[in-house]
């Protein structure tokens, strides 16, 4: 019988825990009453180097139920690296991943373990709206997923780090060695038969979210980088729109400053072109600037993770 494995990264996620926990029990419960998960399944927490009770809560709650274990981090690395760390350190023959604060619903993971049962190895949940999200926010991350699909990034519409995996793509996950993890675009690059279940999300039910918009603003970034070099392609783009621009502008500078007696001399041969490539030259170095950055890290081969310990 196929056994499940639920994986949970929490950061100062003290709050919501036991709430946490007792839902997921619940839900791993009926699983196995139903007979669609073995009663080896369990909940793994997997605590990313928090400052507060995480630790403490998840020792707890591991030593008062069998169904609990947990992995502890030596240090916060990041929600993508303890969310990797979860799915290359447990057994099991599925695994599914979810947040902490449960505002994806808990109740879609039976519909995941059934599309596993029908053949799919990777089952992707997807939110069905964005209604929750205050305009800012829904527009920014609906034109986000928009601009990845555009520049080629394979990645699925509206879907977090909500899924269940089988066995086998973890197992093909193993041989991505990169350091700057995004998941949500290195899922979908390795293939195998996939489905996609909708749910609603919730409000976080106590606490507060742990991902700000710093945070979101640098998964964005890496999600982005991480997947193409449409940006610099970009730049060469945008550096041959710039020099038809200024052919045309400096003609037109030429002709003012021939035919209008009224033009003062030089103004537009110099202010417009130095002020126009100026800020051209700064976007791209910049642009160039994070992917060197990325090189940096990669180049380094440092640990993604290291665990502290297990229980």
């Amino acid at each position: 019988m196929t056994e499940l494995k639920i994986v949970v990264p929490c950061y100062n996620e003290e709050e919501v825990l036991s709430g946490t926990s007792i839902k997921l029990q619940l839900i791993l419960d009926g699983l196995i009453k139903r007979k669609k998960v073995s009663n080896k399944s369990s909940i793994v927490f997997i605590d990313d180097g928090s400052s507060d009770r995480t630790w403490e809560i998840i020792e707890s709650l591991s030593s008062s139920s069998s169904q609990i274990n947990g992995i502890k981090l030596s240090c916060n690395r990041g929600h993508q690296n303890a969310l990797l760390a979860g799915l290359l350190n447990v057994t099991g023959d599925v695994v599914v991943s979810i947040d902490a604060d449960l505002q994806d619903d808990e109740n879609s993971i039976e519909d995941m373990v059934d599309a596993y049962h029908q053949g799919h190895d990777v089952v992707y949940g997807v939110r069905s709206s964005r209604t929750s999200d205050n305009p800012l926010k829904r527009i920014s991350a609906e034109s986000y997923y928009k601009m990845l699909k555009l520049m080629g990034v394979n990645v699925v519409y509206n879907h977090a780090d909500y899924r269940l995996i089988s066995r086998r793509v973890i197992k093909a996950l193993e041989d991505y060695q990169e350091v700057n993890i995004f998941l949500r675009g290195l899922i979908p690059s390795i293939g195998f038969s996939s489905a996609v279940v909708t749910y609603e999300r919730k409000e976080r039910f106590a606490g507060e979210s742990k991902y700000p918009f710093r945070k979101m603003v640098s998964l964005a970034l890496n999600g982005l980088t991480s997947f193409t070099s449409f940006p610099l392609r970009l730049i060469a783009i945008l550096g041959l729109l710039i020099f038809s621009a200024t052919m045309i502008l400096s003609i037109w500078a030429l002709w003012v400053s021939i035919f209008d007696e009224r033009a003062v001399p030089g103004w537009a041969s110099s202010v417009l072109p130095m002020y126009l490539l100026g800020g051209i030259q700064l976007f791209s170095i910049g642009v160039i600037g994070e992917y060197i950055g990325k090189i940096y890290m990669e180049t380094k081969e440092r640990p993604r993770f290291i665990i502290e310990k297990t229980i």
